[in-house]
């Protein structure tokens, strides 16, 4: 073999070595390298270009940034015997690696951990607490306004005080979770509890209440809106009824003083001529009475007949 393809060949050789041999770790990775599946080190959790005995030694890998677990959601009766589904959801990190590759091994087995961990937690306080205390975190009066509702039936209904509230809840579901997972190299971060729900049955008899009561508010305005409605129309007649009065008044008293004013110019004409008079209101007697179709029977002397007979004074 010629002396420049034996130095090819050790070249390649030497550069495999060196390939089999570095490993690298980024910013949200950590490494445990074992041998033969033996731990050997300390975990590499510097980020960066690394070296290992190549073909003997193995880099296995683990996230060291923020990893997610999100609960099935459950049904969980709660202090005051209501059942709710409860999704709870959390953070969580590898800080021991050594640990956890041990343990768990890997991030399925992980999770599943966390189910049998996180769900039991979650269970015991919510059945330890009343509903309300699972929803609110605090006594602060709620900004919102309920059309027909008036704010004493309000303050009835709202009078349970939070002593615990939903955060410390919380916190609680943490703190008696989080010491059964340092075993498994985990740091729960958080947990918070996503969506809170009534069962089928009991959110139908709430809705059905919801209904009734909103029912109940409609049927309130409608006889508040009819009675509204009679008392416009009592005002209404009323006000024909004064509006009629006072025009009758007014005519009577225009009425009044027009037959006033008659009889002063019928006065007045009577004292200027009262025999004229006399004789226009006696013809106007002939015309009402002396029809065609109307008969008659007087005395000659009759003063009724005095203008008919030429009669002269």
């Amino acid at each position: 073999m010629k002396p420049k393809s034996i130095y090819l060949v050790i070249l390649a050789v030497i550069a495999f070595a060196i390939y089999g041999a570095a490993y690298t770790v980024d910013e949200t990775q950590q490494a445990v390298i074992t041998q033969f599946g033996r731990i050997v080190g300390a975990p590499v959790k510097d980020s960066g270009l690394h070296f290992k005995i190549p073909f003997v030694q193995k880099a296995n890998y683990f996230n060291k940034n923020l990893l997610e677990w999100d609960g099935d959601p459950g049904q969980i009766p709660t202090l005051d015997k209501t059942f709710i589904w409860v999704d709870t959801f959390a953070r969580w990190k590898i800080v021991d690696p050594v640990k956890f590759f041990q343990t768990v091994n890997n991030r399925f087995n992980a999770v599943g951990k966390l189910n049998d961990i996180i769900d039991p937690a979650v269970r015991n306080f919510i059945t330890s607490h009343h509903l309300i205390e699972a929803v609110r975190k605090s006594n602060r009066e709620i900004d919102t306004t309920e059309i027909g509702i008036e704010k004493s039936e309000r303050d009835i209904r709202d009078t349970y005080h939070i002593t615990v509230g939903r955060q410390k809840i919380t916190e609680g579901i943490l703190e008696q979770a989080q010491p059964k997972l340092v075993a498994f190299g985990i740091e729960l971060v958080d947990v918070k509890i996503k969506r809170i729900n009534y069962v089928e049955e009991v959110r139908k008899s709430v809705y059905g209440r919801m209904i009734a009561e909103r029912n109940q508010i409609a049927e309130k305005f409608r006889s508040e809106g009819q009675g509204e409605a009679q008392k416009i129309l009592g005002e209404k007649e009323r006000d024909l009824q004064r509006i009629t009065s006072e025009a009758y008044k007014k005519a009577q008293e225009i009425k009044g003083k027009a037959d006033a004013e008659a009889t002063i110019i019928y006065a007045k004409a009577y004292g200027l001529d009262p025999e004229f008079y006399s004789f226009v209101q006696t013809l106007e007697l002939y015309r009402e009475i002396l029809g065609k179709d109307n008969s008659l029977v007087l005395s000659t002397d009759s003063e009724f007949l005095k203008y008919l007979k030429g009669y002269t004074k």
